[in-house]
């Protein structure tokens, strides 16, 4: 199954209003935390070469968030949001302005009230933006200052990475048959430690060996990869004993991702049919909990993440003959 992730972008004048619809190729809780978590906010919300910069943040009901947007010759511009409603998983809203570095709003620039949902369908999750403004002069403000170009220059970079790690996947799988293998997720120490493993092994990458976040091709829509990232894993497969693979990447900050105990380390179960899957994911997720539903992935595979009651983390990926 393919499919393109949707993106819109339209403004209403008449209601004073701008609407953004973008689609992730993730998991909703995921995508929750990269808009409302302040470490990962700080990695992706500015628009390149520009970087933001948390000075305070209160996620709750009557807290806030003030940033800055810092330049490349070191400018800054600050901005305040204020959080009014907050359904966790669902939806946000609040008021979002310029400032100063000590958190006095600026009135005589646009102001704007923000309402942002979070739907999942088990594919994508679907955010949508309606952002109001009291009066026209201020939408046309904000359009005029580059509010478009700037605010979608870095949303494409989770749908780029997870799209050219499943290529590599399904290159170097050249057949259906059923495998299980480990997947493992590093903070930006891959390199250092699948050179160790190989040591240990005495056996060399598969396919092309190391391929980096730098390797992606560039497309239409999608914002430059990092300089900081470009050296990193994007993924790398090594056989062990047995005919067992340990396949790995790196998780960049950069792209709102995390590794912690606990999430750095999957088994990996490759079924040759659908029915197989579904029977084997049903099982290992009664009583635990499902990361990700199985579901036709726009990169070509039935895939779905679980964890099940005892804490163990698997992986479904299956391409079934056709």
């Amino acid at each position: 199954m393919s499919y393109n992730l949707a993106f819109d972008f339209s403004v209403n004048k008449e209601n004073k209003t701008i609407t953004v619809k973008r689609e992730f190729a993730a998991e909703l809780s995921l995508v929750w935390d990269a808009y409302t978590k302040s470490e990962i906010l700080d990695q992706w919300w500015a628009p390149k070469p520009w970087k933001a910069k948390t000075k305070t943040m209160d996620f709750r009901e009557g807290g806030h968030w003030h940033y800055a947007m810092t330049g490349p010759e070191g400018e800054e511009h600050w901005a305040w949001a204020d959080f009014k409603n907050i359904e966790t998983h669902k939806k946000y809203t609040g008021l979002d302005a310029f400032a100063d570095a000590n958190g006095n709003v600026n009135k005589d620039l646009p102001q704007s009230n923000w309402e942002v949902t979070f739907t999942n369908n088990g594919q994508v999750t679907l955010v949508e933006f309606q952002i109001s403004y009291d009066d026209l002069a201020q939408l046309e403000a904000t359009i005029q200052m580059g509010f478009k170009e700037g605010f979608t220059s870095a949303l494409g970079n989770l749908d780029q990475y997870l799209n050219a790690q499943f290529k590599l996947r399904n290159q170097l799988k050249t057949n259906t048959m059923a495998r299980t293998s480990t997947y493992l997720n590093f903070p930006g120490n891959t390199e250092e430690a699948f050179n160790f493993y190989r040591s240990v092994f005495g056996t060399e990458f598969s396919g092309k060996g190391i391929q980096r976040f730098g390797d992606i091709p560039s497309e239409a829509g999608h914002p430059p990869i990092a300089e900081d990232v470009k050296k990193m894993i994007l993924h790398v497969e090594l056989p062990i004993l047995g005919g067992h693979i340990l396949m790995a990447t790196d998780a960049p900050k950069e792209m709102g991702m995390t590794v912690t105990q606990g999430n750095n380390m999957h088994i990996c179960l490759e079924p040759e049919t659908k029915t197989e899957t579904k029977k084997l994911f049903d099982a290992l997720s009664k009583d635990g909990n499902i990361v990700m539903p199985l579901a036709d992935m726009f990169f070509g595979a039935y895939f779905g993440e679980c964890t099940d009651r005892f804490g163990i983390n698997w992986m479904f990926n299956c391409i079934e003959k056709q």
